[in-house]
């Protein structure tokens, strides 16, 4: 038979148990919390947003020609816009649109070929736009920069080597800043495979733009 009498003295102590329990429980659960918002607050860094100075932005592409000589069109008409995270160098997000309706080359009759089916169709695909998701700094002003271009319906991945007129590191997002960016595609992987005996096949691109803060 139970000993009712140690049965309440029992109590007392189990209901201590379960109240430290409970206290462990919710410490913990108050501790993580604390580290969570601590590594939130951490983590959190800066982003600072420029844009295209449209006035002082320019797209050359340069093609080799007859295997004497270069054949090079220009791309006048360029907006985008950045966004840098100082502490995230390794992050960026770029967007470039190109309106290749725009395009001049050498004289007439190569900008109306360039325009048409054989090569940018801008009847049909008016706009060629770069985007760019990771920056990889080689030093303090230049590096690479992974994305995507698309041209003539057909997107591929690029890397630009890109150079910058002050450490993008050292951004306030209150200066403006030059960017060089040149790469080198294949014009054939986006559709352009016209003339193969008189026109290379590799183009290079150069970009050249000032940065303004958004």
């Amino acid at each position: 038979m139970l000993d009712e009498s140690k049965h309440y003295l029992a109590w007392p102590i189990l209901v201590a148990v379960l109240e430290n329990i409970m206290w462990w429980k919710t410490s913990r659960g108050a501790v993580a919390m604390v580290l969570l918002c601590a590594s939130a607050l951490g983590s959190s860094a800066s982003i600072y947003r420029f844009k295209l100075d449209p006035l002082a932005s320019s797209v050359n592409a340069k093609v080799a020609f007859l295997g004497i000589g270069n054949q090079q069109a220009n791309f006048p008409a360029v907006r985008g816009v950045v966004a840098i995270s100082p502490d995230k160098m390794d992050q960026v997000n770029l967007d470039v649109s190109i309106d290749a309706t725009q395009l001049k080359a050498g004289g007439d009759e190569i900008t109306r070929r360039l325009k048409g089916k054989d090569f940018f169709y801008v009847e049909k695909y008016p706009t060629v736009r770069f985007e760019g998701t990771r920056l990889n700094m080689k030093n303090a002003t230049s590096g690479s920069l992974s994305g995507e271009l698309t041209a003539r319906g057909v997107t591929r991945p690029v890397v630009l080597n890109v150079s910058f007129s002050a450490p993008p590191s050292n951004t306030n997002g209150k200066d403006a800043i030059r960017l060089t960016a040149v790469t080198t595609i294949n014009r054939k992987e986006f559709g352009m495979t016209a003339y193969s005996m008189v026109v290379g096949k590799k183009v290079t691109i150069t970009i050249k733009t000032r940065l303004l803060p958004a």
